[in-house]
């Protein structure tokens, strides 16, 4: 008998290592799982934002050109916010990872709350446009499409926001098919409306870069509303509490900004370090300022994929962290590693064997000249686009898992201690000497591979493991499925240590 329940051990054992060895938590399965979705809803953009440029090229020449600062001022102030607001899938997939749904409806709500406040603030900037352009120092013809496009993209920001903090409901929870399809339906409204209002298509009248950003604003009120109708379905309201956990809760919101606060900020400097970048290399004239902005495009292209795939890994980070297991969290961050160079590698080779090819799609009816001195400077801007794609694959995944661990403070100070010093200061130089634009470039591609070295040692040094954005609870309290979903809320406040 004994016998018999040893060989039956010892076959339940062999299968359970078949089993583990076809689908490994961590492993590549388990990531392109979650990836997938978010990495084609990131190219949703991806083909939005190069459609946008390409359609402003055939237009107006001028409205491309005015289109990339513009949109530049807006991610400025945008991108901290939309982090912020989206942090929320952090929260979500802790509180999933330690089987607690019944706290995932109440985050999600603080995170509409802080997206509504942000948006209608967001307006405040509409004013106030022509003064920000103008500190481009840009010739007065591209300042009024600038505020134009600028105006546009205000007005968007509210839907936008709301959405980011419903698709962390779904993303946090691993249902990125979800995600997917919302931001599809956004997407497709937006490319339609932007080919019929720009060339003044279908009865519409011929808007040109207005057109392009009511396109957006529209596009992004659709997703908006049908993330929103989804998150309140019936199934969602009973496990999740997506209706019943409505109320502002102080102490989940402060943690909401504790983490999520530094995470955006990180954005925001990250983004104001290549606005200002991109602002000082206009003063080196026109042929260096559209070469510059056709090279940053092109990296748009390819990089927003690699964006969903950091996602996928700060989810999963999140979801192992909350049923602590940092071992298969540490897994997951370098199976993501792996996909991430490995696209990137494919990245780097199309820039550096297809240059022209890729700057003649952007050539329209523009001025040969004009364009002819583009061209030229574009491939090498393109090879350091090449190099420093391959960094940013180390940057994108560490950053992000540790963001989903809730280190979003170093991420933040990392960037504006590097940025700074290695970027902007020696761009200042090569901008008041006189030198050579491939000078400015050298300093980029360095200060993206620091970044990567950085946050690689960071994430070797194992401190994030113990960190955690949600609250720890009495052990003798109720959670999940024996959670009394009316009362639960004020239960597990009361009884929450903070662990941050």
């Amino acid at each position: 008998m004994a016998v018999s329940e040893e060989i039956m051990d010892d076959a339940t054992l062999t299968a359970e290592t078949a089993s583990e060895s076809v689908h490994r938590p961590g492993g590549s399965r388990e990531l392109v799982a979650i990836a997938l979705p978010l990495v084609v809803s990131q190219s949703f953009m991806t083909v939005q934002v190069f459609l946008d440029t390409l359609l402003l090229s055939w237009h107006d020449p001028q409205e491309m050109a005015a289109s990339f600062p513009a949109m530049m001022w807006f991610w400025l102030a945008f991108g901290f916010l939309q982090v912020t607001a989206g942090y929320v899938s952090t929260f979500v997939a802790q509180y999933t990872g330690a089987g607690r749904p019944e706290r995932v409806g109440p985050a999600v709500w603080q995170g509409i709350y802080f997206a509504v406040v942000a948006g209608m603030a967001f307006l405040a900037i509409l004013p106030v446009a022509p003064q920000l352009i103008s500190l481009g120092g840009h010739s007065p013809e591209l300042q009024a499409l600038e505020v134009v496009y600028l105006r546009c993209l205000c007005c968007a920001a509210l839907p936008m926001l709301v959405l980011a903090a419903v698709n962390g409901f779904f993303s946090g929870r691993g249902k990125t098919w979800t995600v997917l399809g919302i931001e599809a339906a956004g997407t497709a409204v937006n490319m339609v409306l932007a080919l019929l209002l720009i060339f003044g298509r279908g009865g519409f009248p011929e808007m040109g870069i207005a057109g392009a950003g009511i396109s957006t604003a529209v596009g992004s009120c659709v997703s908006a509303l049908f993330g929103f109708a989804l998150l309140l379905r019936p199934m969602y309201r009973t496990e999740f509490r997506t209706l019943t956990g409505w109320r502002f809760e102080p102490d989940l919101f402060t943690r909401l900004m504790k983490y999520g606060g530094p995470a955006g900020a990180q954005v925001f400097l990250d983004v104001l370090v290549f606005h200002v970048f991109v602002q000082m290399i206009g003063r080196l004239g026109d042929a260096a300022t559209g070469a510059t902005t056709l090279a940053v495009r092109l990296n748009m292209v390819a990089f927003l994929p690699l964006m969903g795939l950091g996602q996928a890994v700060s989810i999963l980070v999140g979801q192992r962290l909350g049923g602590d297991r940092p071992d298969l969290a540490e897994r997951s961050a370098y199976t993501g590693l792996k996909w991430a160079f490995g696209y990137m590698c494919i990245v780097a080779t199309v820039y550096l064997v297809f240059p022209e090819a890729l700057v003649a799609l952007f050539e329209g009816d523009r001025d040969p000249e004009a364009f002819a001195a583009i061209a030229e400077l574009v491939p090498t801007l393109l090879t350091c686009v090449a190099l420093y794609s391959l960094a940013d694959s180390v940057n994108v995944t560490f950053a992000f898992a540790l963001r989903g661990a809730g280190d979003t403070w170093f991420v933040s100070l990392l960037t504006f201690a590097l940025g700074w010093p290695i970027m902007i200061l020696p761009t200042t130089i090569v901008v008041i000497s006189g030198a050579s634009l491939y000078w400015a470039w050298a300093f980029a591609t360095a200060y993206v591979f620091s970044m990567a070295v950085c946050f690689w040692l960071r994430f070797r040094s194992g401190r994030w493991k113990s960190m955690r954005v949600i609250e720890t609870v009495d052990p003798t309290i109720p959670t999940g499925e024996n959670a009394s979903a009316a009362d639960d809320s004020e239960t597990v406040a009361a009884a929450a240590v903070q662990s941050g």
